[in-house]
């Protein structure tokens, strides 16, 4: 059943792209994140989780097209062009990469559910950040429709978001 799940992330289902979890935890709304460069939707539509493990998977087969270097962020395009920012926590920037290790570098082709990055939620937390992550379609521009797909607990893969042409 996990072959035929991944075999759908990133493809067309009824006109949509449907993208996975990147992390297993709790999809909450986009518009509950406490920062409004998310909340706001600037940077596009998507969804945040409250992570329950740390580590981040590719939620589509693509290229990855940015991975900062301290490793809180990571951004790839399907294979259908849909662009994907996962940015694990909030002004986690300013741990300069303390606590991530990535997995990926710029130009890397990953499949859906390839690790990305691993992440330790305790520690974050005890440096005082929000570990809620967003997950935004960048280009929504490029689409006519994003949609957030489930709220609730999520494992990965599991799909949060469809992407309608």
């Amino acid at each position: 059943m996990f072959k035929k799940l991944k075999e759908k992330l990133g493809k067309k289902e009824n006109n949509g792209i449907l993208i996975g979890s990147p992390i297993e935890g709790e999809v909450v709304s986009i518009k509950e994140v406490n920062d409004p460069t998310f909340s706001e939707e600037i940077l596009g539509k998507g969804i945040a989780i409250k992570p329950s493990n740390g580590r981040v998977v590719a939620p589509v087969d693509g290229e990855v097209t940015i991975m900062f270097k301290t490793k809180h962020a990571v951004s790839l395009v399907s294979e259908d062009g849909v662009e994907i920012l996962i940015h694990v926590g909030l002004e986690t920037v300013n741990l300069k990469g303390e606590h991530f290790k990535s997995h990926v570098d710029v130009g890397d082709k990953v499949e859906a559910g390839d690790l990305l990055v691993e992440f330790n939620i305790d520690k974050i937390k005890e440096a005082g950040y929000d570990i809620t992550t967003p997950v935004v379609v960048c280009n929504t521009a490029e689409f006519s429709n994003v949609l957030e797909s489930k709220i609730g607990k999520v494992k990965e893969l599991d799909k949060v978001i469809e992407v309608i042409k």
